[in-house]
């Protein structure tokens, strides 16, 4: 098989995996991830929310959280060569995060989202498709004028879970969209779980085909049916070169239930139980990635200590295999 001789994966535990937790974590728990991940030679690292954070109180701290980064003592000299992204679904949260950066202590990057499936993106969005495009032609120049990198995701390509079965080439055409006009890369969200590796191979060399530029294309899988790694392998075969994950595949919707008190989130969530949720676990892809000869340039042991202490963070075991069975070794042991 025909692999990538490297790939680029980038960890979005801070805020994909923590929005969906129902308690929050502390600051300190976040700022001491972040750290660790930028040692572990992570470039790319998804750090906060800034939307309201009454419906997501998991993000009240994210000024705090990018602040404290910014004047970290253990990874300050090493941020000029890593990518720190907040979301901003929204107007008011291009807004803030402009006026951050501006003052010096601002995201490098924002996240910017749309579903192919209307009735998803309404829900996330609280706009139409149409008042989407407009709101984001009107402010990715401005947020690229004040020195962000402008993330455009697309969500639903594989299946919506209200809608149901979606359009994979309408996927292709919203992140040919996205690039038209200027977002710097292009996030493809299986937010979910409802990629099939069959489909995600069909959709990725589709898109190959129509637009190319795998270094731009981000991979995101939700590992929902428990279909997540077969998906990366089908990817890889695909010829992409760029991921993200979380530690332990935690994450999922926000969370409308924290510390003890209901809130809106996005809603109720998809499955009756809150724990079906989940994304590919940075861990096991990288030991996996380690296995192929695959190229990440990161810590792979970091990686796996990083994965230990996230579970202690959140209170529960998480779905990573490779943090209990650590690496294959690569020499003999003598223990025969």
């Amino acid at each position: 098989m025909n692999f990538p001789k490297r790939v680029t994966i980038g960890d979005i535990t801070v805020r994909d995996g923590f929005q969906h937790e129902e308690k929050f974590i502390p600051t300190e728990a976040k700022l001491w991830l972040a750290e660790q991940l930028i040692l572990a030679g992570f470039k790319h690292v998804e750090v906060t929310n800034l939307g309201n954070p009454k419906g997501m109180p998991q993000f009240k701290d994210s000024d705090e959280l990018l602040k404290k980064i910014r004047a970290s003592k253990v990874v300050g000299h090493l941020l000029s060569g890593v990518s720190l992204t907040a979301v901003t679904i929204r107007e008011k949260a291009i807004e803030r995060a402009i006026q951050a950066r501006q003052e010096g202590w601002g995201p490098d990057r924002i996240l910017l989202m749309v579903s192919t499936s209307e009735s998803h993106h309404v829900k996330n969005s609280g706009l139409s498709l149409a008042e989407y495009w407009k709101m984001a032609e009107e402010w990715i120049p401005k947020a690229k004028a004040a020195g962000l990198k402008v993330n455009g995701t697309v969500s639903t390509i594989w299946g919506c879970p209200i809608e149901g079965p979606t359009k994979m080439e309408k996927a292709v055409e919203f992140a040919q969209r996205w690039f038209d006009i200027g977002a710097s890369d292009v996030e493809h969200a299986d937010h979910d779980g409802s990629a099939s590796p069959d489909r995600v191979y069909r959709y990725y060399s589709m898109l190959m085909d129509k637009i190319g530029r795998p270094e731009k294309q981000i991979v995101h899988f939700h590992t929902t049916r428990g279909w997540g790694m077969a998906n990366v392998l089908a990817a890889l075969q695909a010829g992409m070169t760029n991921y993200e994950s979380t530690m332990g595949g935690i994450g999922g919707q926000p969370a409308n239930f924290v510390d003890g008190v209901p809130v809106s989130g996005t809603g109720a969530y998809y499955y009756a139980d809150p724990m079906i949720t989940g994304l590919i676990q940075t861990e096991d892809m990288v030991v996996m990635m380690d296995e192929m000869g695959i190229e990440t340039n990161l810590d792979v042991d970091k990686v796996l200590q990083i994965g230990g202490m996230v579970e202690r963070i959140v209170g529960r075991r998480l779905r990573s295999e490779c943090v209990r069975t650590g690496r294959i070794p690569k020499t003999l042991t003598g223990r025969g």
